[in-house]
């Protein structure tokens, strides 16, 4: 890795993996599809306001996809494309360094 000069591929993943919740965001979705509230239910501390826009800009980059089925009431799930899949690899490596060198937050 070549840090002499700034790289603008690293910049604009860093924009768009760098925002808050976004990692946690994509870590729920790699085991499965998932529903609004479940993603909600699993990030404490989340609004739904700001999953929502989350969802949105995941979806604008072709990280995650949005599927509506059109029951009673409306069922909408989200789920990785396979870009937002090779994330994969970046949470493995976040988790690996994590259990190795994160500590665990204080209980407040």
């Amino acid at each position: 890795m070549n840090c002499d000069t700034p790289c603008p591929k690293y910049e604009n993943a860093m924009r768009v993996l760098g925002k808050k919740w976004t990692c946690l965001i994509l870590r729920c979705l790699l085991a499965e599809p998932r529903r609004f509230t479940e993603i909600s239910g699993y990030i404490y501390g989340l609004s739904d306001r700001l999953l929502s826009q989350r969802l949105q800009e995941l979806e604008e980059e072709g990280i995650v996809s949005r599927r509506v089925y059109a029951r009673r009431p409306v069922v909408v799930e989200y789920s990785l494309t396979p870009k937002g899949s090779a994330f994969r690899t970046v949470a493995e490596a976040i988790q690996v360094w994590a259990d190795e060198w994160a500590t665990e937050p204080a209980v407040v």
